[in-house]
């Protein structure tokens, strides 16, 4: 492709190639800290291209490619060309990672130990991420934590936080010294705006943490905590995994081994004060 850029985030690797220079010039201002793939060599390759080769220039509209694709996806407009380098990398390892289990969640960690945030999309997962991080806890994880099925550990994978719509204004005003990325406006999500993981989260990309404590956030309710019953925890996981079906026997000794080790806890919370609170007092009483 005519432009390309490669990164390490975690033990994954990825090789992005664009027909266009802006989606990769992001890229390189983003994730400007971040290593380059082991050896070079990287595990997945992502393609940003144009269906037609006039739409290079009128009307210009990404396609998303790389190792493994949805031929129905929809393309996105250039303005968007981040977003769409953002969802061909979560792409490829939901569609082809088999190293790890992977759980649609984000992950924080403290004390060498791991906080595992999962639940439905406007939950606040990565609202909280953020803002559990400018508070001392690492970012290990927006978008996936990466089990190893053979240890229980896991690995960080601290891409770029994606906020959304109100979420941005919130963590703006929190983490007044960040860096971001651009508005991304009127995306099929609404507005987002990236955060990029502190100095911290990416020096420390390597060190893997033992999960402590799997939380279900559910954001717009009167603040609320449960304990969560095995049962319903290794249902709620195998829902938010992209692989478990594909490992196997792998991916059902790997969840089994968290749902049993474990605690679990489902909290409500109309704020993010509120959440921040119930998250340190929960954590405080492991």
């Amino acid at each position: 492709m005519r432009h390309v850029f490669s990164v390490r985030i975690g033990p994954i690797g990825f090789r992005i190639g664009s027909d266009w220079r802006a989606p990769i010039a992001q890229m390189e201002s983003l994730y400007a800290d971040y290593p380059k793939p082991h050896d070079g060599v990287p595990d997945f390759n992502v393609r940003l291209f144009a269906a037609r080769p006039w739409r290079r220039f009128l009307r210009p509209s990404v396609m998303i490619g790389g190792d493994f694709v949805l031929p129905e996806a929809a393309p996105l407009p250039l303005a968007q060309g981040l977003l769409a380098a953002e969802m061909g990398m979560n792409l490829q390892m939901a569609l082809g990672q088999r190293r790890y289990l992977l759980l649609h969640a984000s992950v924080v960690e403290r004390d060498g130990r791991a906080l595992v945030m999962t639940g439905i999309s406007g939950a606040g997962k990565s609202t909280l991420a953020a803002l559990l991080g400018a508070r001392g806890w690492r970012l290990m994880g927006d978008e996936f934590a990466l089990v190893d099925p053979e240890t229980g550990l896991i690995h960080a994978f601290p891409r770029l936080v994606s906020l959304k719509n109100e979420a941005i204004g919130v963590v703006e005003r929190a983490v007044p010294e960040g860096s971001f990325g651009r508005l991304l406006a009127g995306t099929p999500k609404g507005d987002i705006r990236h955060l990029v993981p502190n100095a911290t989260a990416v020096s420390a990309m390597d060190a893997t943490a033992a999960p402590a404590l799997v939380l279900f956030p559910r954001f717009g309710f009167e603040a609320a905590a449960r304990d969560v019953a095995p049962s319903e925890v290794f249902v709620r996981l195998t829902q938010a995994s992209t692989n478990y079906v594909a490992l196997g026997e792998r991916g059902f000794d790997a969840l089994t081994r968290i749902v049993k080790a474990v605690p679990a806890r489902a909290i409500d919370y109309p704020d993010t004060d509120s959440a921040v609170a119930q998250v340190e007092a929960l954590w405080a009483a492991l």
